[in-house]
């Protein structure tokens, strides 16, 4: 793969205008998901504990890495933001449940995310 596109439906903000992001990006041989909120298919944002949201996150990525024929597999790399520190318990347990065997290369820091009643925030990097 050698051409550069966005990948998924354009992004609407809740005041009706187009987000300046894709929901993920195709480049040199990779899959770049923009961070994924606990969004559901209807786009409303489910504030639950830090394990659906957590499995909701993951969802909306693994959406994402089927339409461009992609699987968990492919997964190289995972970034997460946690709002709290005291979740990574929570949260480590449905990343796990979710990834089974395959242990991408991952980062998690703890930071403030924009949309309140966030507690997680995950991207991904998968590999054609």
């Amino acid at each position: 793969m050698t051409n550069k596109r966005p990948v998924g439906k354009e992004i609407t903000l809740p005041d009706g205008s187009s987000a300046p992001l894709s929901a993920a990006y195709a480049a040199a041989g990779f899959l770049f998901t923009s961070g994924q909120l606990a969004f559901d298919e209807a786009g409303k944002l489910h504030t639950g504990d830090i394990a659906e949201q957590t499995r909701l996150c993951l969802e909306n990525i693994h959406r994402l890495l089927t339409n461009e024929g992609l699987s968990l597999q492919d997964v190289v790399k995972v970034n997460i933001w946690l709002t709290d520190a005291s979740d990574f318990r929570g949260f480590n347990a449905a990343y796990s449940e979710f990834f089974g065997e395959h242990r991408p290369a991952r980062s998690t820091v703890r930071s403030d995310l924009m949309l309140p009643g966030a507690k997680v925030e995950i991207e991904a990097i998968a590999a054609y």
